[in-house]
Formats: structure tokens, sequence, C-alpha cells
């Protein structure tokens, strides 16, 4: 796919990996709606995004957005839905442990209203993670969830077809979402990725290089592309 004069929704599009993808697909002369619960967040955005207020978990809102958007082309979503439970299962709160499943909702609330809307030759990227199919002790949340969005976009890629849908999974990234600062957060992605094959943290743009790969190339469908600096090798 060509994505100059594409239009583009990136949901999830106003921070980290999210806004890295409506910057490039931008740049590359697509008409991008960025949307998030919060887009001030996004800042300054150049010429080509637009910003929208959604919440992926609101169907109702999804819905009106969708209809007022459509057609489109390209449908990304990268939006986390909620909280992540963290620590060990047998000790983990459960109410945390159902309330990270929000991020798998939000994915198909999006998958299921926004399709209908995707032109006959267009494409849709959810984002989900490497846990999903190698977790470190402590990720039983995510790996559990990642593992979710990876089989439904199996399951549901046959069923859309000719429009394409690909899961991007990134490893350690380096984004907004850790609240760690300076010296504090050095240390923990260095500890997080010591054992990779490439031993730092990833940044946005690279994961949305991926989402941009399986956006373009109209040969690829039902499949995950791995951006993890060796994460699942290490």
């Amino acid at each position: 796919m060509n994505v100059s004069g594409k239009k583009a929704l990136v949901f999830g599009g106003t921070s980290g990996i999210g806004l890295a993808a409506s910057k490039q697909l931008a740049a590359l002369g697509a008409n991008v709606y960025a949307i998030s619960r919060d887009p001030s967040r996004a800042g300054d955005v150049p010429k080509g995004i637009t910003l929208k207020q959604c919440d992926v978990l609101d169907r109702d809102a999804v819905r009106a957005l969708f209809e007022e958007l459509a057609p489109f082309d390209i449908l990304v979503s990268a939006a986390t839905g909620g909280t992540r439970a963290r620590g060990t299962f047998l000790e983990m709160d459960m109410d945390g442990f159902q309330a990270s499943f929000a991020k798998l909702w939000g994915y198909a609330n999006v998958l299921q209203l926004g399709t209908p809307h995707v032109s006959a030759d267009g494409t849709i990227v959810l984002v989900s993670g490497s846990p999903a199919r190698r977790s470190k002790p402590g990720q039983v949340a995510i790996a559990t969830v990642g593992g979710a969005v990876e089989a439904l976009v199996r399951a549901v890629a046959p069923e859309i077809a000719p429009r394409r849908l690909n899961v991007v999974a990134p490893g350690a990234i380096d984004t907004p979402m850790s609240s760690l600062k300076g010296a504090e957060r050095e240390e923990a992605y260095r500890k997080q990725t010591a054992k990779n094959l490439i031993p730092r943290a990833g940044t946005a743009d690279e994961v949305a290089q991926a989402i941009l790969f399986v956006i373009q190339n109209d040969f690829v469908t039902g499949t995950t592309v791995d951006v993890d600096g060796g994460w699942l090798l290490s």
C-alpha cells in the first residue's frame, strides 16, 4: 500500500508508539487521525495529523467516531485500554488481573466496529508484546492479554480478507508508559534488556517502523512481527 493520500486512524495515537506511527504515516502523506482519551498528550503535531478524543472502552463513542470518519484505509490500535497488573500469579490481585484485559476489549471494540468501514484493500494493525510468547516472572497478566490479542488476530484475519490484519509485538521500549525518571529509568531498562541479543531498550520510532512495514506490504496478513531486540531468543 502506498499510504500517500490514504486516511489513517490511530488509536493510542497521541503518545509513545502510537504517536510515532502517526507521525511516520503523516510524513509519508497520509491523512492521520490520532485518537486517545487525552489528545493533549500529543503536544504540537505536524501537518497531516488531526487529534480526536475517544475512549476505546466506550463502544458508543467508538461507533460514533467511526461513523464520523468513515470510510478509511488504515486502522491502527496501540491503545492500552487501562492498567496492567504486575506480580506473580499466585500473589496477584485478581481484580487487577481482570482489569488488565481492558486492552483486549478495547482492541475488540476497535476491530469489530471499525472493520466494516475499512476499504476492501485496507489494513489493520494491533500491538501486543513479547511477553505473549516469552513471559518473564511477574508478567503473567501482560503475557496472557498479549497472547489473547495475537490469537484474536489469527482468528479474525481469515474472516475479513481481503482486508489485512496483523500484530506488531514490541519488547522493552522506552516510552512515556514508564513513569521512572533519570538514572532510575536508565537502570530499569538496563536490567530489563541486559540478556537480550541487543542489550538496550527500543524506541517508539523503531516499533512504528514495523507498523509501517505491515501497512505498506500487501503480502503480509494474519501474522506477528517482533521488534524486541532479540527478547525471544535471550
